[in-house]
């Protein structure tokens, strides 16, 4: 019987283990931080800069990423989570940002926070008005390729998920995920996070720019954080024991990912959690169970 959970970790920059097998799964929400790590390469490069209006404004890449731009999010809308569950064609992006009313900003840029998909779409077709290309080519160019992550690749039919581990469900379509699905293994998503935050892909000074986070108020039942916070395209968390982690979980029907990275000293560790289900909580702790047991025997 397959188990509900895999894992990879990744120590002081080495794959060291995983699981049963290195299996490829959605990366869900984890998408994002690598759509934001490819704005930032935009940043390094001179292109763009994070405080300049995009197209779609009023607000800035810097608040995209963020999610301080004051957008909505079109899981709120019953009728989205309807449509999936039915296994109804997606809409046309068009359509889905106007049942959502989504040129109505929810608060002004920057004084609130608010988790937005939509931010997120518009960050994608912000990369490909900057690098000319689509999405998955921009991606692969600008954050995976630099890292050494060839295998990574963007779902956009559900004939894209065949041989995918998608845990709890058996057919999906991604175009439900509006700002694209990468699909990738355990392994590589340990790795993206690893490198990106030792400074492979960025200098010091926008690695500390992704790092620096909007606390989102106190615990968050069944989760493993005490001080939640979002930076660019980062979820951070300090943990109830005192350590912080940062990374991203990402939830989609069917299954979780969970992946952060650590520092304890001059070691690092990053893991990477696959959950068939729907419980994140699950899945961050078993990350947190996990870098902790690698830190702490040295692994």
């Amino acid at each position: 019987m397959r188990p509900l959970t895999y894992f990879s970790l990744v120590s002081n920059g080495s794959l060291v283990r995983h699981g049963e097998q290195d299996v490829v799964v959605p990366w869900w929400s984890f998408t994002k931080t690598v759509l934001a790590a490819a704005s930032l390469s935009l940043v390094r490069d001179g292109i763009v800069r994070l405080d300049d209006v995009v197209l779609e404004g009023p607000f800035t890449l810097r608040q995209l990423l963020r999610h301080e731009a004051g957008l909505a999010d079109y899981g709120e809308l019953v009728e989205y989570h309807a449509a999936v569950a039915r296994g109804d064609a997606p809409w046309q992006a068009d359509e889905m940002l106007q049942r959502l009313d989504a040129t109505r900003l929810r608060y002004a840029p920057g004084v609130g926070w608010q988790y937005s998909n939509v931010g997120y779409l518009y960050v994608a077709r912000f990369i490909e008005r900057a690098t000319g290309l689509a999405l998955e080519e921009a991606l692969m160019q600008q954050a995976l390729a630099p890292l050494g992550l060839l295998r990574v690749r963007s779902a956009k039919t559900p004939a894209d998920l065949e041989g995918v581990c998608m845990g709890a469900i058996s057919t999906y379509d991604p175009r439900w995920v509006y700002h694209g699905l990468l699909v990738g293994s355990l392994s590589d998503a340990a790795l993206f996070l690893d490198r990106l935050m030792a400074g492979h892909l960025l200098p010091d000074l926008l690695v500390q720019e992704m790092q620096a986070a909007r606390a989102l108020g106190g615990p968050l039942p069944g989760r493993p954080w005490k001080s939640p916070a979002y930076g660019l395209g980062l979820m951070q968390g300090v943990l109830h024991k005192g350590p912080t982690l940062c990374g991203h979980t990402g939830a989609g029907p069917g299954s979780v990912v969970a992946v952060y990275r650590r520092a304890n000293g001059s070691n690092t560790a990053t893991c990477a959690v696959f959950h068939a289900g729907s419980d994140e909580g699950l899945a961050e702790e078993e990350v947190v169970k996990r870098l902790s047991a690698s830190l702490k025997s040295g692994d």
